[in-house]
């Protein structure tokens, strides 16, 4: 039983910790890309070291599972594992974990189809006020235009995504601007930022209580604003993207006293306005290959009794 214990305790310090030393960490902001996958990794871990730990202690338990478990493994691997000694806890935590592990695939499934019908629900709405003349044909554009005071910009998500724009949007935008905004629209769309979005929002609605999944959801969704605004930044410059977001929302009240969830905003701009230093290559190379050793450390401490025994 020590190896699924191992790798609970493992699973639980990295969930506790990992938002205590996110959240002391001041360098997400400069390089949002690989603070996602710094989290990303770190969630990979945790939920690794769960399924490994409910592989082991349903092996110990079922013989229909230890088979397909360990596969054609030399016995002496099988029998480094002492699993009769694992006792009748481990067919407990193995359940305990599978219900953990079908409730997660539930909420998924839950989240992506809400998302789904947000989504229909919003082409509809788009349909509705920009209607197909008669003989039109539907063409699949790329960027639609509807009449609007407010100004407001989002990529719509489907088999032919489409950024649509409001007229109120288009007046306040000049030029670059404009250019800038679509720039960063069109990373979120080529990053996929929305299965990431999907994703976190299931753990965290499925497990409130785990708190590596609630910050992993409140991070993304800042995390890749960050990104997208650096994607329209490389190509149309930082003040550029910058009095884009300003024009779009200064009508809002964001740049005023404002609730905690609509302080984004000025802290996106005043991150364009005056950016910190990012890492050098070699720093971000290195960290990247750091963060993918955390998935990798439950996989070493469930075979290292394997290994052992092959010696």
């Amino acid at each position: 039983m020590m190896v699924p214990l191992a790798l609970m305790i493992l699973g639980v310090l990295a969930a506790a910790m990992a938002p205590r030393l996110m959240a002391r960490s001041d360098w997400p902001d400069r390089e949002p890309v690989l603070a996602l996958w710094v989290w990303q990794c770190v969630v990979a871990g945790v939920l690794l070291c769960c399924v490994l730990a409910m592989s082991l202690s349903a092996a110990a338990t079922w013989e229909a599972v230890r088979n397909p478990v360990f596969g054609f493994a030399p016995r002496v691997v099988v029998e480094a594992y002492a699993l009769q000694g694992y006792g009748p806890w481990a067919g407990v935590l193995a359940l305990l974990l599978a219900g953990g592990g079908a409730w997660t695939a539930l909420t998924l499934t839950r989240e992506v189809r809400a998302a789904r019908a947000r989504r229909r629900q919003r082409r509809a709405e788009l349909l509705r006020r920009a209607p197909l003349l008669p003989g039109e044909e539907p063409l699949g554009e790329r960027l639609v235009v509807l009449e609007g005071d407010r100004p407001e910009a989002w990529w719509l998500q489907h088999s032919s995504p489409q950024l649509v724009l409001t007229t109120s949007a288009l007046r306040r935008l000049k030029g670059r601007q404009l250019d800038a905004l679509i720039a960063h629209e069109q990373g979120h769309a080529r990053a996929r930022h929305d299965l990431l979005l999907y994703s976190a929002s299931a753990l965290a609605v499925g497990f409130p209580q785990v708190p590596v999944f609630a910050a992993f959801r409140d991070q993304v969704h800042r995390l890749v604003e960050l990104a997208a605004d650096d994607v329209a930044s490389r190509r149309f410059g930082r003040l550029t993207i910058a009095l884009a977001l300003v024009e779009l929302n200064e009508d809002r009240g964001v740049f005023g006293p404002c609730p905690a969830q609509l302080a984004q905003v000025p802290q996106r701009v005043d991150r364009l306005l005056a950016p910190a230093p990012r890492f050098t290559p070699g720093r971000r190379l290195r960290m990247t290959a750091m963060a993918a050793l955390v998935p990798a450390v439950p996989l070493l401490v469930t075979f290292i009794p394997g290994l052992s025994a092959l010696r």
